[in-house]
Order: structure tokens, then sequence, then C-alpha cells
């Protein structure tokens, strides 16, 4: 990099913030045009602080997708939910945050009022803007939003659709330092494979299951190797109580069979090679009330 470009070179790091279950993984994948961030319809699926990494020549933006920021954080899973989520923005050089168009929570403004105890450039996201017909109607929605708070910019989109999302960038790196870039230029996440895989698996067993299990689930890779030109994929799902066991396992074992297929082949497609794949489901009792266990399962508290 000649000296001119590395002055004028911008690389810094930009958190994807909001409530739960606003699209901010969605929007994370998106960007990169590819999936890094497992993604649901049901909110607190994203624990980790997950990088991703776009590298243009004039910029590499570090989007930091985050846990969503939410109330009462009881267990010491949405403990170490949130401490992740406010250390992201902590970190962060601009803070990009996620909101539904036309639509305002008490959970969007206390993720607000975090955003400006900050003092970064804050960038408001109206995600599933192509859901408001006509657009004038986001003008008094816009209006409102700045009576609440001073955002750098404003930036309507679908993260779904990935419509308008090809500008969100560069908007970025404006708010970036100048700066070389921090990562090699084909390295698009900081994550594992082995950590993609076990989020793959908790993708379709989350995917699968009612609505309040796959909070007391979590996965572990014990083997990941390759032979013979395929990957070896051993993985324990681990529950809280002998009751889940058997709800992930179905009748028959039909529940865990059709996960792993599904997994297995998403792995495939991610990795390039086939993949075997063996799934078993441990009883850890109360494991997400317990920072030792989190610790255990690979939580960083």
């Amino acid at each position: 990099m000649n000296e001119q470009v590395a002055a004028e070179h911008r690389c810094g790091f930009a958190a994807i913030v909001g409530r739960p279950n606003v699209g901010k993984s969605t929007l994370l994948n998106a960007l990169l045009g590819r999936k890094i961030s497992i993604v649901s319809p049901k909110p607190q699926t994203t624990r980790h602080r997950i990088l991703g990494i776009l590298t243009r020549p004039d910029a590499q933006v570090i989007f930091v997708d985050t846990p969503g920021l939410h109330a009462g954080a009881r267990r010491a899973m949405n403990r170490h939910m949130n401490r992740a989520a406010l250390a992201s923005l902590q970190d962060a050089d601009v803070n990009v945050f996620v909101v539904e168009a036309l639509r305002w929570t008490d959970e969007d403004q206390r993720v607000l009022n975090e955003l400006v105890k900050q003092d970064r450039p804050i960038i408001l996201v109206l995600n599933k803007a192509d859901k408001v017909f006509p657009k004038e109607r986001l003008l008094p929605f816009i209006e409102e939003l700045n009576r609440r708070a001073r955002f750098a910019e404003v930036v309507p989109l679908s993260a779904l659709k990935r419509s308008n999302v090809e500008q969100l960038p560069a908007t970025i790196a404006r708010y970036l330092p100048e700066s070389p870039p921090h990562f090699p230029e084909d390295q698009v996440t900081d994550r594992s494979p082995e950590f993609q895989a076990a989020e793959i698996v908790r993708e379709k067993l989350t995917l699968r299951l009612r609505q309040e299990l796959p909070y007391g689930i979590t996965v572990v890779i014990e083997q990941f190797k390759e032979e013979d030109g395929r990957l070896l994929v051993n993985a324990v799902i681990w529950v809280e109580r002998t009751g889940q066991k058997a709800i992930v396992i179905g009748q028959g074992g039909e529940q865990l069979k059709e996960v792993g297929r599904s997994a297995r082949i998403e792995m495939s497609n991610l990795f390039g090679k086939p993949v075997h794949l063996e799934l078993w489901v441990k009883v850890k009792e109360n494991w997400s009330d317990n920072d030792l266990a989190l610790k255990q399962l690979g939580y960083e508290l």
C-alpha cells in the first residue's frame, strides 16, 4: 500500500446494535454477502459478539454483531448477552442503531439511551423499510427519532431483501479513523470453523423447536477434523432438563435426525467438502443460569 493510499485508507469497528429480533444478524449477512451470523425468527438468537470483516480498496469496516440489548436480565445467560452488547458499544468507532421502520418500543429507547452515553457517532438504520407505503410515511417517524437523539446519518433499507444495503459501508467508513487494515483482505470473520459449525447446529435446533426451548440449548463441538477428503464433526447438544432431551431427540429420533441432516447440508456448503456429522444430547442442569457452566461451555464472561 503506497503512502497516499495508506493515509486515506480508513479502518475501524462498527457495532450493529438494537433490541432483540430487529434484524441485526440479517443485516450483517447482507452486508458481507454471505452468512456469518445465524438467524431465526426467535429473539436472542445471537449470544456472542461476532466480527464480520468487509474489506474494500479504500476501507476495512469491521462489523460487530451483538446480542440484542434487553431488560429483565435475570439469568446469567441474559446478563452475559447484555455485557457482550455493551462492551461492543464501548469499543466501537461508530454505532449502527437498527430499528424497525415505523415501530418504536421501550426496548428501542433503552438501547438509544445506552448509545447516547457512549458519545460515538450513531448511524440510524430503519430496517424493513420495504414494507412502508408510501415512503413518505417514514418522514414523521424520522423526525420523531431525531428529536430523541442526534444521528450522524439515517439509512432506510431492507436487510432481508438486501435493498439499499450497498450504500451503508461507504456511509459508515466516513466515520472511521484513518488506518491501515486490521485484518487480511481475505478474512471475513474472527470466528473459527468449529464455532461456525456449532452455531449452524444451534440455528437448526432453534428453527425446529418450540418457543421456550431454544434458550435452554447450547452446542459444543467435541471433534472437528478432516479425514479422507471429508470433515468429521461430533457435536454435543446441551439441555437443562431431562424432559428437554426427549424433545430434542424427538419420537424415534426423528427430530434430531432432521436437525443433523439440515446442519450437515449447510456445513458442506460452507466448508466446501462432504461432512459426516454426529450429534449427542446431554443434560447439564440449569447451565444457562450458572456462570461457571457458561464458561465451560465456551461463553466469554
